[in-house]
């Protein structure tokens, strides 16, 4: 799961632009102006596109905060 966070919190960087004072392990949806909706949709299609996963519609509205896209991303991993 060490893995899955580390390639995890550099997406949410680089999709959502954050700078080093971004707390991304505590971070959660709308804690920062570039976490909108718009950047909810590039955020999500980063980290399909880097993990080779896809969401389906239920997930990608339950991603509220980078701890649950870590689980999520983990659990589509092991299926």
């Amino acid at each position: 799961m060490a893995d899955v966070a580390g390639k995890l919190r550099e997406v949410f960087v680089e999709a959502l632009d954050l700078d080093g004072e971004v707390d991304v392990e505590n971070l959660k949806y709308r804690d920062i102006e570039a976490w909108d909706s718009v950047g909810h949709m590039a955020l999500v299609a980063a980290i399909e596109d880097e993990f080779d996963v896809e969401f389906d519609t239920d997930q990608v509205i339950d991603m509220s905060s980078f701890k649950v896209a870590v689980d999520m991303v983990t659990d589509l991993q092991n299926k």
